[in-house]
């Protein structure tokens, strides 16, 4: 890639994708864009022709995609693999269509084994079965990543796959039933505090910018409790879901963002794939390495809050996958390692949570 290169992130207001986004524009890529789903609808297989035919982008980086934590992902099912199997159809194709000469593909490391040696190799892709709470997610993203080795060993196209692990950062999800752990933990501590604290103020504030199942900042103060309380939220304490003793794998957005334009710039699929035998786990993992509990998650979070209640669990809900370390030895090899780690990066997430709130 050049300065001049066209490139089109598609999810550029995510979370992955502006990370990405911003990413590109700071190290002086000029001709960086994106479109808002209701400029284009990625499920629309003939918008996404019309655009590919007029913006014609040099470039595509694929970071859009239905997410959401394990409430989610068990709940819409359908819509979990639908929307992310046709999202990804309509733009590897017209990719391939219009010879774009490198795509990035944006997975996840859900698409490991439920039971995958630890940490996971990508080599341990296919060899068991999944989690059950997020297989219809997990089997879209091994359909990307294979469609993307697939054009490649067939026809010689330059796409390349990574899987992410837990990410979390600016433009987060804090939605109490789709978000993801991290985000979901915080605004619940978060708004138990408020409740102890009686500081009505900000709790309407938090339901203005975000509202609970409608519930906005106008709702009356007797309104307000079972709304919270229907998310496991009290004056005296939060309930989460699960043990919190499965350990997971957290990762900041922007050290994504970074590794991904790490790799566009400097590897090749022809740098991952072997020269001899089948060509296979050519998907590069990206993570920190290093895990911790859900519940000594929670703890910190707290303690980032200043959150003086109780955090318990409700071990009658599902866990998930009680562990999902990634193993980061090949994006090592890459020339990349991640800089923020969990307790600053906590701090950062909770302070634009807080900003967001303002703006909002």
């Amino acid at each position: 890639m050049n300065q001049k290169s066209k490139i089109y992130v598609a999810g550029h207001r995510g979370l992955v994708g502006s990370a990405i986004h911003k990413q590109l524009l700071a190290k002086g890529y000029e001709r960086v864009f994106g479109r808002t789903r209701q400029e284009l609808d990625l499920l629309d297989a003939q918008a996404v022709r019309a655009f590919f035919d007029e913006e014609e982008p040099e470039y595509v980086v694929l970071a859009a995609a239905l997410v959401g934590g394990i409430i989610a992902n068990n709940t819409y099912r359908a819509d979990f693999i639908y929307q992310n199997l046709q999202v990804q159809q309509n733009v590897i194709w017209e990719s391939f269509r219009h010879g774009v000469k490198k795509l990035l593909f944006l997975g996840s490391t859900c698409v490991y084994p439920k039971n995958a040696p630890q940490p996971m190799a990508e080599n341990a892709l296919l060899t068991s079965e999944l989690e059950y709470t997020n297989e219809p997610y997990a089997i879209a993203k091994i359909a990307g990543l294979k469609m993307c080795e697939s054009f490649n060993l067939q026809y010689g196209t330059n796409y390349i796959a990574v899987m992410p692990t837990n990410l979390y950062g600016p433009r987060d999800n804090f939605h109490l039933e789709n978000s993801h752990v991290m985000p979901g933990i915080m605004r619940k501590i978060y708004l138990s505090k408020c409740l102890f604290e009686k500081n009505f103020p900000s709790i309407r504030k938090d339901l203005n910018a975000r509202p609970i199942d409608g519930a906005n900042g106008d709702i009356s103060e007797s309104e307000l409790f079972p709304v919270l309380a229907k998310y496991g939220i009290y004056p005296d304490r939060v309930e989460l879901w699960g043990s919190g003793k499965p350990l997971r794998e957290f990762l900041w957005s922007e050290d994504m963002a970074d590794a991904c334009v790490h790799v566009l710039e400097n590897v090749d699929f022809k740098d991952l794939a072997s020269a001899t035998g089948e060509v296979r786990n050519c998907h590069i993992n990206i993570g920190s390495g290093k895990e911790l509990s859900i519940a000594d998650l929670s703890q910190l979070i707290a303690k980032t809050v200043g959150y003086q209640g109780k955090v318990v669990f409700d071990s009658s809900k599902p866990d998930g996958t009680m562990r999902k370390l990634t193993d980061v030895s090949k994006l090592h090899s890459l020339g990349w390692q991640h800089k923020v780690e969990i307790e600053e990066g906590v701090e950062r997430l909770y302070r634009w949570y807080g900003n967001a709130q303002s703006e909002g």
